[in-house]
């Protein structure tokens, strides 16, 4: 399990991301158009170097739902290996049973 801390710095990135990400989008859509005179752009790219740091998508980890590991992460499970193989042996996801040879 990871650190509650941890866990909620993550939570509070995911709220960030969302909370800007319009504001982010139209101002890497100015920063990024040629037809835009340079001034213009590079205000934009001033405004967009004085958002919180945190709303970057790209500050974001994957973290299993389960145990907040950011490490061994199924995407399309959203959990670690080590939840998936726990829950799958306590029998609670359906269809899966843990192998042996």
């Amino acid at each position: 399990m990871a650190k509650d801390g941890t866990i909620q710095t993550h939570l509070k990135r995911k709220r960030l991301v969302a909370k800007f990400a319009e504001k982010r989008a139209a101002l890497k859509a100015i920063a990024n158009d040629e037809s835009v005179p340079a001034e213009e752009r590079f205000a934009a790219r001033l405004k967009l170097a004085e958002l919180p740091r945190n709303s970057a998508p790209s500050r974001i980890r994957n973290r299993c739902e389960v145990t907040g590991r950011p490490r061994g992460y199924y995407r399309k499970l959203k959990m670690s290996r080590i939840a998936l193989r726990d829950l799958a042996s306590s029998g609670q996801i359906p269809g899966m049973t843990k192998s042996s040879w």
